[in-house]
């Protein structure tokens, strides 16, 4: 078998040539089995619940494998937007690993779902002798240390997308900043517990990171009228290459905030709001989830009571993240006490509270009501806490229900308006982490020395290092991808799955990146512990990766599936 090593550069077109068939037919394989399960699932022509909950495994599967596919699609499709011959090597190993990746995960679907002849078809497409061979030069060991080799001999950034001089001017100054005003206090941020200090929030609020989601109608930089989905992830891959806890998810809260108001808040609302969001006065913190729902937004208990003037608040959040600090809180409260409405009952409130640097606090009085804050314990992400909030009668004004009267029952749908940012922004943050994992990583193995040779030296190492890089470049690639257009609903799944995909890989990558750091990697002195168990967090935040692939992933690709059913009996 020839082993990439032994070609030269130019041979690599025959591998993309080979991918430019295979690909198009693994897609096929997912449409069987996506056809498959959706039949399964399916009761006189709509998705009947109980058989959806019943396939939970499988479609699960699909949608790991929908983001897995989305990504090599994305990889091949912008090759011509890779920078060299590493990135295009890099680019191959990730699409080639795709190949069996996607291909067990549908051979499991095709199993459950007795599609044995589809099943035995996949079996005899991965044993196809081009499959083979082509997994050989690519991904096989003497490739994989090939590449890795250039990989560490590499200097700068990998997969950078084209950006605009506007774009490229912000992230130079945001990453100038972070390496300068983050940096020096990331480890205190994590290793003492601490909130994230006005040292750090002032300089971000002059460079505008509070209002880059605002329009500049109402004193933000957001272009009137659209969103900038791409300087949201610029920004965020940036901060959060330094620091998640320390700045990198500052920007999540405020944007979420800014677009429910422009969603459904009156006028007033927008202007009396707006220009305080983007001056980063006061701070804003989200509190959706409960302890009984997690991801169950329908599901949400916590009241609010019509009072004169406005309303009262009863019952409890969890994981309300930057609570304590935040002197404005999005609140998703039940107006309407008929349970069976589910989300149609919810409405979203804008709650005023003093900011608090520490881990617990508690307002109000007899005549207002009290709200009270814990912040939970958290093995990462330090720096924001996440807090539980009582609140117990607490008085809100009535003109701070969103949107007034007309905001009634709307606050679920105001909520996932800025979800779906919230997601793409979450891939970056996944982004940024990943890329410091895998730069400490390429640094320890240039100069750590084991039995006399650079670690580097090693092919297992390289072909580590590789994998890493690879995963690193398709995530990337994706979100860019992704951020062009979150307005149709074939660009929102995609949001999620960048967002799926791309918080499973910054797993893989800060595992890898500790264990070549060995004993070293597990010492709160080295950057790398703090890289791993901050990315713990990213695929349980802004949709728990469980509820993110099931009911949005794969419940959007199986009720397509049926509409492009009906199309073709019409």
């Amino acid at each position: 078998m020839t082993g990439i090593s032994n070609l030269s550069y130019a041979r690599q077109p025959d591998a993309r040539e080979k991918i430019a068939v295979l690909l198009p037919m693994l897609r096929s394989f997912f449409q069987e089995a996506v056809q498959g399960l959706t039949a399964r699932c399916a009761r006189s022509g709509t998705l009947d619940v109980e058989r959806f909950e019943y396939w939970q495994e499988s479609s699960y599967q699909l949608a790991l494998s929908s983001a897995e596919l989305a990504a090599a699609q994305c990889l091949f499709d912008r090759w011509d937007l890779l920078q060299g011959p590493l990135e295009r090597r890099l680019a191959l190993v990730s699409i080639v690993e795709t190949l069996p990746s996607v291909a067990t995960r549908l051979e499991r679907v095709f199993l459950d779902i007795d599609a044995n002849d589809d099943r035995q078809r996949l079996y005899q497409w991965m044993a196809n002798d081009v499959v083979a061979t082509l997994r050989g030069e690519v991904i096989g060991a003497a490739a994989l240390a090939e590449t890795g080799r250039l990989l560490v001999a590499h200097e700068g950034a990998i997969g950078e997308p084209p950006l605009s001089e506007e774009l490229a001017m912000a992230r130079d100054a945001f990453q100038r900043l972070a390496r300068e005003r983050v940096a020096p206090l990331a480890e205190a941020i994590h290793r003492e517990d601490l909130t994230v200090p006005e040292a750090l929030l002032q300089p971000l609020r002059e460079l505008g990171l509070f209002g880059l989601s605002v329009p500049t109608r109402y004193g933000g930089s957001a272009d009137d009228g659209s969103d900038d989905n791409l300087m949201m992830l610029v920004v965020t891959e940036a901060l959060s290459e330094v620091s998640l806890g320390g700045a990198g998810s500052l920007i999540t809260r405020p944007e979420i905030l800014t677009r429910a108001l422009l969603a459904g808040g009156t006028e007033d609302q927008k202007a009396h709001w707006l220009p305080r969001i983007a001056n980063g006065e006061p701070l804003c913190a989200i509190a959706i989830t409960e302890p009984d729902y997690g991801s169950d937004v329908a599901g949400l208990a916590l009241r609010a009571t019509p009072v004169e003037g406005g309303w009262r608040l009863n019952g409890t959040k969890t994981w309300c993240t930057f609570a304590g600090k935040a002197g404005l809180l999005l609140v998703i409260a039940r107006t309407d006490p008929d349970r069976s409405k589910g989300h149609r009952g919810l409405s979203a409130f804008l709650v005023e509270k003093p900011s608090f640097d520490g881990h617990d606090f508690a307002v109000g009085g007899e005549r207002d009501g009290r709200l009270t804050g814990r912040a939970i314990a958290t093995i990462g992400y330090r720096g924001m806490h996440s807090f539980e909030l009582a609140f117990e009668d607490y008085f809100v004004p009535a003109d701070h229900l969103i949107g007034g009267e007309n905001g009634l029952g709307k606050g679920f749908y105001l909520t996932m308006t800025g979800m779906m940012g919230g997601r793409l922004q979450t891939a970056g943050r996944a982004c940024g982490v990943m890329r410091a994992a895998l730069g400490a990583a390429v640094q320890y193995s240039r100069d750590r020395r084991v039995f006399g040779e650079p670690l580097a030296a090693y092919p297992l190492t390289l072909g580590k290092l590789t994998r890493m890089a690879g995963c690193y470049l398709a995530c990337r690639q994706l979100a860019y991808a992704v951020a062009a257009d979150l307005t149709t609903p074939a660009g929102r799944r995609l949001a999620s799955q960048a967002k799926l995909l791309a918080c499973r890989g910054a797993e893989t990558v800060t595992r890898e990146a500790l264990q070549l750091h060995g004993g070293m990697g597990y010492a709160e002195e080295m950057p790398v512990s703090r890289y791993f168990v901050d990315a713990r967090v990213l695929s349980i935040f802004e949709g728990a990766e469980e509820t993110l692939a099931l009911k949005v992933i794969a419940r959007g690709l199986l009720e397509e599936a049926l509409r492009e059913g009906d199309d073709d009996v019409g």
